[in-house]
């Protein structure tokens, strides 16, 4: 029998940071008051008109956020198999990776799009999601970058106001606890923190990081929808 590769050691999350960025709280302030306009690439209309296409709208979606290679939408796919659940990915070649995995649930849907575009979309159309998952890597760990972060992004009120269970994992506690915060702040309340052993890795990310002796963590909550479109 062919032995899969040894996974390679990772090294943990270096950063000056050791709590939230003391920008957090004016940023998430100043995002959630005014309206966060950019239109959307050709490219991501497109994924959206696919997705509209294959939605039959008897049960909301799920999203996998940032995707890669698909292992967690077709783990997602496989645990809900009565809802559509999307693996959204800017990358191309991660995308083809995906989509070239044997025995992919019919209920799994790549697409290539900006998440940023993909969410605004969402939220222009009314549709509130089942379930939002944000899993490994982003976090940008210097302080300077802070806002390629999603909590501290233009898009992370409209990313909370969609709804819907929504859960952060990441081997970084201080990403958490700054998504934790963000949607304390925009929700009014409080998400489940806790660091954790996954039974099953959902990504390739959290396998490597558990293999690597990383600690893992998750913050998760279930929001109010604005506009929810099916249950």
């Amino acid at each position: 029998m062919t032995m899969p590769p040894p996974i390679a050691a990772s090294r943990p999350v270096s950063s000056p940071q050791t709590g939230p960025h003391r920008l957090l709280s004016h940023l998430v302030a100043k995002h959630a008051a005014h309206a966060f306009r950019k239109p959307p690439a050709a490219y991501s209309l497109a994924a959206f008109r696919r997705f509209l296409g294959a939605w039959d709208r008897r049960a909301a979606p799920i999203l996998d956020i940032g995707c890669g290679t698909g292992e967690s939408t077709s783990t997602l796919a496989r645990l809900e198999p009565g809802r559509l659940v999307l693996g959204i990915d800017q990358s191309a070649a991660r995308l083809a990776r995906a989509i070239a995995r044997a025995q992919q649930p019919a209920n799994a849907l790549f697409l290539r799009a900006d998440m940023v575009d993909f969410w605004t979309l969402l939220a222009s159309e009314g549709i509130a999601p089942h379930a939002q998952y944000l899993l490994y890597p982003n976090p940008w760990p210097k302080p300077r970058q802070v806002m390629r972060r999603w909590p501290a992004h233009p898009i992370f009120p409209s990313v909370l106001a969609l709804g819907g269970y929504i859960e952060c994992r990441s081997n970084w506690q201080v990403y958490v606890d700054e998504f934790a915060l963000a949607a304390k702040l925009l929700t009014g309340r409080v998400p489940q923190v806790e660091s954790f052993t996954p039974d099953a890795p959902l990504t390739l990310f959290e396998r490597k990081y558990r293999a690597s002796g990383h600690l893992l963590y998750r913050a998760s909550l279930a929001a109010p929808a604005l506009n929810p479109a099916a249950p």
